[in-house]
């Protein structure tokens, strides 16, 4: 069963709440970001991506970027920005997007739970970004980021939900300029708390990453390293749970930088051997597992995979598995997702406008919408010990970063 905890959260007082509240660090890139800080000192950009505040050229695995971290978040503190509970709580943290609304408790869950796999895992992680958060994490002391849990809905807990929030005034309440609405509450009842933590420890057998890979990686091995600070802070890692009945979806496309040594006429001839191929005066944006949208060379076309070109097992029947082995693999030459330069990835939130944008900008070649995969799917293959090619799955809304954060290290500000 799981085992979760109450913390003490770092967090903002409520009047500063809406400026340090900021996009997850790893959907920005560094000029997105030295943007979003500009004229806001105390955005926590300043924290999970401190190279805005070091000179351009500065690269951001560099250990000035993890120092000046450490740096950032001590002068919010000092500045009084940033407060710290004085006993654990656990928080509860709703999301509303387009008048659907999601909430989640936010914990701290077991090191230990995620490396006997009870927290499982769908994904493999990319090195370079799995060292990345392990030296943040390490050198600044705290854990800023949040790993996105899903769980099987429980009753009671839907309950207590409920009722919590229905009673009581959340301790944040804005809409970011995204137009998404963050709601916090803080459950410090001594008798609610350990009603909470009974429930997962008696109710919940499992829970599965839907997003943070990364960061739940990231917290085990700098756990299990020589960086491990004193005490059992360590031991934990910081968790929003959410039941599975609320959660939502979006398709991750792909961009990929040159053809492979095709033209685009003879990628599209090759494609023809597995797909059923047309052109389309309009982004497409697939409506039914099976079918793609490509954009190559200023067009879109449509994709539909022919029978047969699927597996009916739980990897082999997704869309991102087709993808990468009949064209990725096959005819682009990308072996390894997780580690070939040649490929990125974009969330759907970004629209199919962002990776027309990426290949008409020339830096990339081409580009593919995918058919999200389905909360049902996720559980299946994480139960079954399998893993989905990387960046399969894009949830929204995001968890903003800098509300709630989990110090593993005492934070001297003097």
């Amino acid at each position: 069963m799981c085992v979760i905890a109450p913390f003490r959260a770092l967090r903002p007082k409520p009047e500063h709440a809406e400026q340090v509240a900021s996009p997850p660090y790893d959907v920005l890139n560094t000029e997105e970001a030295r943007g979003m800080v500009e004229g806001n000192p105390f955005s926590f950009l300043h924290v999970t991506r401190s190279e805005v505040d070091l000179p351009a050229g500065v690269h951001v695995y560099s250990n000035m970027v993890y120092e000046k971290a450490g740096e950032n978040i001590r002068s919010l503190i000092r500045q009084g920005v940033l407060i710290r509970d004085p006993r654990p709580c656990y928080y509860l943290y709703r999301l509303t997007m387009e008048g659907r609304s999601q909430t989640g408790l936010v914990c701290v869950s077991s090191v230990e739970d995620y490396e006997k796999g009870v927290i499982k895992k769908h994904e493999f992680t990319r090195p370079e970004k799995e060292q990345d958060r392990i030296n943040h994490i390490a050198i600044s002391g705290a854990q800023t980021g949040n790993v996105f849990l899903a769980y099987h809905n429980v009753e009671q807990m839907d309950d207590l939900t409920a009722k919590h929030t229905s009673a009581n005034r959340p301790a944040y309440d804005f809409t970011a300029p995204d137009g998404i609405r963050h709601e916090v509450w803080v459950v410090g009842d001594p008798t609610e708390v350990e009603r909470i933590t009974t429930i997962f420890r008696e109710k919940v057998p499992c829970t599965y990453i839907a997003d943070g890979h990364h960061r739940a990686a990231s917290a085990a091995k700098v756990r299990s390293s020589e960086h491990r600070p004193a005490g059992t802070a360590a031991d934990f890692f910081l968790t929003t749970l959410f039941p599975e009945s609320e959660l939502r979806i979006m398709d991750y496309n792909r961009v990929v930088k040159d053809l492979n040594g095709h033209s685009p006429e003879t990628l599209l001839s090759a494609l023809a051997e597995d797909f059923e191929v047309s052109s389309s005066s309009s982004p497409v944006k697939p409506a039914e597992p099976h079918s793609f949208g490509m954009y190559l060379a200023g067009g879109w076309y449509h994709l539909n995979a022919k029978p047969g070109t699927w597996r009916n097992d739980p990897i082999g029947v997704l869309d991102v598995t087709l993808l990468s082995e009949r064209v990725l693999d096959r005819l682009l030459g990308i072996k390894d997702q997780r580690t070939d330069k040649r490929i990125d990835f974009v969330g759907g939130i970004r629209g199919m406008s962002a990776l027309q944008k990426r290949v008409d900008s020339g830096e990339m070649a081409v580009a593919f919408s995918i058919h999200p995969v389905s909360v049902r799917q996720l559980f299946d293959i994480a139960d079954s010990g399998e893993v989905m090619p990387p960046k399969s799955t894009w949830f929204e809304p995001k968890l903003r970063d800098g509300l709630l954060t989990h110090l593993i290290r005492e934070q001297e500000t003097v």
